[in-house]
């Protein structure tokens, strides 16, 4: 089965993009993060994202920038694999790999709206919440679904590894 995602995945021009899309009145949401293994709660975060506009850019972080952030044993999928899930989902509009420790530089291009993060996350700590709060948009903090978190799924993936 073949699935047509590609459309979805941007890389370059990126605000050349979105210019347009503002222009049509229409609500830019961006969410970020590295989806490494897509769990319930990511789903869930997507999905509420997705209701706040009428746009969702997923910001994802390649595979470098997930070792810097989670260690060396991540991440458990490769980006093209992530890539493909995220983009396949109907409710993700974009999808943006990106190589720093944080999506600053996406968002300053993207210029979104809205601003979303999953519930492991105090509103204060949103990289770019600056940014969109000066742009006249807000920042939406959604709430977590207690025990699915990629960390968790792992070392629960370990223990009956070595417990089974």
């Amino acid at each position: 089965m073949q699935i047509n995602y590609h459309n979805k995945i941007l890389k370059s021009n990126i605000s050349e993009i979105f210019k347009p899309l503002k222009l049509q009145g229409k609500k830019i949401v961006f969410t970020n993060g590295c989806f490494d293994i897509l769990h319930k709660g990511h789903i869930k975060t997507l999905y509420e994202a997705r209701r706040i506009g009428d746009i969702l850019v997923v910001g994802i972080n390649d595979d470098v920038s997930v070792r810097r952030l989670k260690g060396f044993t991540r991440p458990i999928l490769p980006l093209d694999s992530r890539v493909a899930v995220l983009a396949s989902l109907e409710y993700v509009d974009y999808v943006i790999p990106f190589s720093d420790d944080t999506p600053l530089e996406i968002i300053k291009q993207v210029r979104p709206n809205v601003l979303v993060k999953g519930g492991d996350y105090r509103e204060d700590e949103i990289v770019g919440r600056e940014l969109v709060l000066k742009l006249g948009g807000f920042v939406k903090v959604i709430d977590s679904i207690q025990g699915y978190s990629t960390t968790d799924i792992i070392n629960k993936i370990q223990k009956q590894v070595k417990n089974p």
